[in-house]
């Protein structure tokens, strides 16, 4: 009995370390919250005293039902030329692809915009990886959420251009982003709170651009995070 208790024990040693290895491998270290906040910076261009402004102009009322909602109603990671990024590196990139090479460092690419590495800087958790599979792209004001303050009512082609915005995309790492989910500020901010100014500036800019609007508590804990800037 103590040998198979022994030999049971030393598998369950073995499968825990194959789990937890190649999740652990990618991350290289971590940097300032100061130096991940900053990548939110890429691929917007306002700031935080426009989104301030911005935000006060937002209509505010409740969501709507996510009645009908589905992520295949956003098509998203199509040609990422056609939907506003830059031809550079290429013009085989989609969207996704295109967001990992604006936000990471040293990228290098097939030349089909495929198996991309490099190293990426996590904005919310300030972590630092060298592996795209760790790397979510986030969009800034979620799909759902979209769906839930107006865009229920939009086109599909609208859909798409919002799903591929680069101002609406953003490099993350992946647990965090699913950790977000469809959640607004008022319930889910990024653990790297030196984010805040900036996280709350572009989901501000987002929301104008597309005419999207706000709950109070959404725009009570905006108010907050723009405060800090």
């Amino acid at each position: 009995m103590k040998r198979r208790t022994l030999i049971a024990f030393s598998l369950t040693t073995v499968l825990a370390a194959a789990t937890v290895t190649p999740a652990q491998a990618s991350q290289i270290g971590t940097v300032s919250g100061t130096t991940a906040a900053n990548q939110l910076k890429l691929g917007m261009s306002g700031t935080s005293t426009q989104a301030t402004s911005d935000l006060t102009t937002l209509t505010v009322k409740a969501q709507d039902p996510m009645t009908g909602y589905s992520r295949d109603l956003f098509p998203h990671w199509r040609d990422a030329s056609t939907w506003g990024w830059p031809v550079a590196p290429n013009d085989a990139c989609n969207a996704r692809n295109a967001a990992l090479y604006r936000d990471g460092q040293n990228v290098q690419m097939s030349s089909t915009c495929t198996n991309l590495t490099g190293t990426w800087v996590d904005p919310y958790g300030a972590g630092k990886y060298n592996a795209a599979s760790d790397i979510d792209i986030d969009h800034m004001v979620p799909l759902g959420n979209a769906w839930a303050t107006g865009a229920d009512s939009w086109t599909t082609t609208k859909r798409t251009q919002y799903a591929n915005d680069p101002l609406v995309l953003v490099s993350a790492k992946d647990t965090l982003n699913q950790s977000k989910g469809d959640k607004d500020p008022s319930v889910w901010k990024p653990p790297n709170t030196s984010a805040y100014c900036l996280y709350a500036t572009r989901w501000v800019l987002v929301k104008k651009k597309y005419n999207l609007w706000v709950t109070s508590a959404e725009k009570s804990a905006l108010n907050m995070m723009l405060g800090g800037c």
